[in-house]
């Protein structure tokens, strides 16, 4: 018997198994610090199919601006639900220079329709720049393994925060909001 579990079916897996192995104090997650690490500088945005909400971005292009980039799909639920907190951050924090770009790379072949992608962000109000990277060329450049998945770029263009899952919205705003009042 063979048994295919998706990747974000294996994260829900794992996670519970941990909180299982752990009992009740791993029911309660302790919040996460912030905290930067220099992963070195972020790979370019490559091989996207559609740009949607603006004309296609480079990385090279947006250097010395603070970039969240945002991995996700439409289908997602875990995804759905951190689409009120990336949507807040470029309210709040797009006029001070923060430049969010969501790359929607799908699971399931259905999320490769442009006008699905198109209609999922009329939906949830995504006002930012959304690359579709149905080939999955962006997801493997930064050797992305979760949906959703944030990594947040600082101006000289290196990564100094990546997120996973749900959770650490707080976090996540109090380090964009660190990067943007650092001196360029």
């Amino acid at each position: 018997m063979t048994l295919t579990v998706s990747r974000r079916g294996l994260f829900g897996l794992m996670a519970g198994a941990a909180a299982v192995a752990g009992g009740a104090r791993m029911l309660r997650a302790e919040p996460e610090a912030l905290a930067f690490h220099d992963d070195g500088a972020a790979p370019e945005i490559a091989g996207i199919e559609h740009w949607l909400n603006s004309p296609p971005l480079t990385l090279a292009g947006l250097r010395g601006q603070v970039v969240l980039v945002d991995f996700w799909t439409y289908s997602c639920i875990n995804c759905v639900r951190t689409l009120p907190y990336v949507t807040g951050w470029h309210r709040t924090f797009a006029s001070r220079g923060l430049v969010i770009i969501g790359v929607h790379t799908p699971e399931f072949a259905y999320e490769k329709s442009t006008r699905n992608v198109e209609a999922a962000i009329a939906r949830h109000g995504i006002a930012y720049p959304v690359a579709q990277d149905n080939a999955y060329a962006t997801w493997k450049a930064f050797d992305n393994e979760y949906w959703p998945a944030t990594y947040l770029i600082d101006r000289r263009g290196h990564i100094v925060r990546k997120h996973a899952g749900e959770g650490a919205y707080d976090v996540t705003a109090q380090a964009i909001a660190t990067l943007l009042d650092a001196k360029a």
